[in-house]
């Protein structure tokens, strides 16, 4: 009998260890996941910050080169500042297909990457 319940023993604490090992597996899923979005964003945050400089100064030259170009500088800058408004009115109608499904998809393939893809 003493034998049998040594075994039980034995085996409860064999059960203790698997769940305390996958708790612990799932800890450290979750922050490998965690810090892999979070690294992601962060590069995201950089490169649109780039790409904003980019934008505002691309736009500056373009209003110069337009207002030297129909002799009145007013009109350069007016003529960007339309188009400027037309892309945000084209993004903002179409931000569902253009914003939201890209980043609900990468954040999706993040969330269930196994291990042996990366």
């Amino acid at each position: 009998m003493e034998k049998t319940f040594a075994k039980a023993e034995e085996l409860i604490d064999s059960v203790k260890e698997y769940i305390n090992n996958r708790i612990d597996a799932v800890k450290l899923s979750a922050a490998e996941k965690a810090s892999a979005i979070t690294a992601n964003v962060l590069a995201g945050i950089f490169v649109a910050l780039i790409l904003f400089l980019f934008i505002i100064f691309g736009g500056v030259a373009l209003a110069l080169v337009l207002g030297i170009w129909l002799g009145k500088m007013w009109l350069g800058f007016l003529l960007v500042a339309g188009f400027y408004l037309l892309l945000a009115l084209i993004i903002w109608a179409a931000r569902g297909r253009i914003i939201r499904l890209p980043v609900m998809n990468a954040l999706i393939k993040q969330l269930f990457s196994s291990d042996e893809e990366d």
